[in-house]
């Protein structure tokens, strides 16, 4: 989930020019789309006017051909271990998936049915739990189904050389973790009052405890039009940075949302350690308020649409998704540069 902007698709700023990197490889921005008797419509017309949805909607048709592809190695990949062991595919499909599946346990059966028997009055419970029984075994022979599919890909030697959409962003000198030269930048727009963005801190702080230094970590603000205190909070925390704690005022915001009055991040400048005086200076004055500004401004112009917004390497990630889509991502950039997806334990 994710906190949405508020602001409509074609008011969205023309900085959907900023997105030349999004499309088919080679596709060059002026190439004619379409013609309207003697005029044309080039394709960078074409991206400005789909604007902020262009990011969204190349990924997920490149996730959709990945899904795909997937599903085409797994069979290639079936294909051939049948042939190396000399049986048909439908043998080695029964022998690893079907025999090998974990065995539908009748307490689960159970317990099932008493959850959903409300739902189905008139369903006998003979007919129900056998239903329920096949979709445990359906499951289950998923689950074993991929497992097979994991092994079969780690002794193969399995590579996505299709190239996802990507956005280029730049840093703009906001708060970091990292290296300069880690193989992974994850740039994050956030929005301290968003209550999803709060609730993907903990993901964010496990990827950096996972990748180590082979992950940088960028915030920058994108404060939404209906928090009003997110604005003041972004300052806040840059005026903390004045004085070398901006990630500790960071945690703090997104720990106490309910906290985000003047009076409150004054009072947790104090709790912080901070210089009351010079922080109080800071904030009042405003002295940071062009920064979130032009945060925001660039976000509008790399398509973000809601908070929290990630930008991988350049490839789009919207909302507070859990940990292991994250992983999928910077494991295959981590793949692309050649790199150990292995960091650290998990």
């Amino acid at each position: 989930m994710r906190c949405p902007t508020g602001i409509s698709v074609l008011a969205l700023c023309a900085g959907a020019m900023l997105l030349p990197t999004l499309g088919r490889a080679g596709e060059a921005p002026s190439v004619v789309v379409a013609t309207v008797g003697s005029s044309a419509i080039t394709k960078a017309q074409l991206d400005a006017a789909i604007g902020a949805n262009l990011c969204s909607l190349e990924t997920d048709a490149y996730n959709r051909k990945v899904q795909i592809l997937n599903e085409l190695m797994d069979k290639l990949l079936e294909s051939q271990e049948a042939t190396h062991r000399g049986i048909p595919v439908e043998e080695l499909e029964k022998a690893e998936i079907t025999e090998k599946a974990a065995p539908v346990a009748e307490a689960d059966v159970n317990a099932a049915y008493e959850n959903v028997k409300s739902r189905f009055p008139d369903k006998a419970e003979a007919d129900l739990k056998r239903l329920i029984g096949e979709d445990f075994k359906r499951q289950h022979q998923q689950s074993r189904r991929n497992e097979f599919h994991r092994e079969l890909r780690g002794r193969a030697g399995t590579r996505i050389l299709l190239e996802p959409p990507r956005v280029a962003v730049r840093e703009d000198g906001d708060p970091s973790k990292g290296p300069k030269d880690a193989p992974v930048h994850v740039l994050e727009f956030s929005d301290f009052q968003c209550p999803y963005c709060a609730r993907v801190e903990p993901v964010v702080k496990r990827l950096g405890e996972t990748y180590g230094d082979k992950m940088r970590l960028v915030f920058r603000n994108y404060p939404l039009p209906t928090h009003a205190q997110a604005p003041k909070a972004a300052e806040a925390a840059a005026c903390a940075g004045d004085q070398g704690k901006f990630w500790e005022m960071h945690d703090r915001l997104f720990a106490h949302q309910d906290k985000l009055q003047v009076a409150d991040l004054k009072a947790t400048a104090v709790e912080l350690g901070l210089d009351p005086q010079a922080f109080g200076e800071c904030l009042d004055s405003g002295k940071h308020e062009g920064e979130w500004k032009s945060d925001q401004k660039d976000g509008d112009g790399y398509g973000v649409q809601a908070t929290p917004w990630f930008f991988i390497n350049g490839r789009c990630l919207s909302g507070a998704q859990p940990y292991e889509n994250f992983v999928q991502v910077i494991d295959d950039e981590l793949a692309r540069v050649g790199e150990s997806t292995q960091a650290k334990a998990r």
